[in-house]
């Protein structure tokens, strides 16, 4: 949290594909070794979202400091918000993510989160949506956030579980690959046939039951049964 030119160029950056990719986006934590969205796809997949994100900014930093080659370890890792609840936690995660580092002492003064936007003037953060969650009232809906945002808690969302979490657009590659062009096909499938196929992205790491029955449309019984 101590670079701020990159950071501020992160941002900018942010808000450039903001306004391309149309993408909607509720928290942020910027920190010295990695970095925490929280997004909703639209027109494009978060995976497609973060590849052009990543590409502009690697770009800009490579140009401005004279040098060349990757500058992020790994793929990003990703995970579906599907609940209002977790949706909220997440949001708690991120902007706490400073705190628990140990670079902050106040989670409603961290430079470098998305806590701002939701304390002042939103320019690039959509705060209508969490703010609401708490109460139509502005001021207290602001109120309830501030103090959720403070709560003492053990909050462990991605970095709970280390392996890598695979986007839903991968999945279906991965489908495609292996020669199921869409649900009609898997689900039309003898028991036997489907059942083989839904084992084998189940022993995908990174592809969760849960995500397998949104994709499918087959269901979670129904997939966690499949051996």
């Amino acid at each position: 949290m101590r670079i701020t030119k990159t950071n501020f160029q992160y941002l900018k950056t942010l808000k450039r594909y903001k306004e391309i990719c149309k993408y909607k986006l509720y928290g942020y934590c910027l920190m010295d070794n990695h970095i925490h969205l929280l997004c909703k796809e639209t027109d494009e997949s978060i995976s497609d979202v973060v590849k052009r994100i990543s590409s502009s900014y690697v770009h800009w930093y490579n140009t401005k400091y004279e040098r060349s080659g990757h500058l992020f370890e790994g793929r990003f890792k990703s995970e579906n918000v599907e609940d209002v609840r977790y949706f909220l936690t997440v949001l708690r995660y991120i902007h706490q993510n400073p705190l628990k580092a140990g670079v902050s002492k106040n989670v409603l003064n961290c430079k470098w989160t998305s806590i701002s936007e939701y304390l002042d003037k939103p320019n690039l953060v959509d705060t209508e949506l969490a703010l609401q969650l708490f109460s139509h009232d502005e001021k207290k809906a602001l109120e309830l956030f501030k103090a959720y945002s403070c709560e003492i808690n053990e909050d462990n969302c991605l970095e709970a579980n280390n392996s890598v979490k695979i986007a839903d657009e991968e999945v279906l590659k991965i489908m495609r690959s292996l020669g199921i062009p869409n649900n009609s096909t898997l689900q039309q499938m003898n028991k036997k046939d489907r059942d083989k196929f839904l084992k084998k992205l189940k022993e995908i790491e990174g592809v969760t039951i849960r995500q397998i029955a949104r994709i499918t449309g087959i269901s979670k019984s129904v997939v966690q049964r499949a051996k």
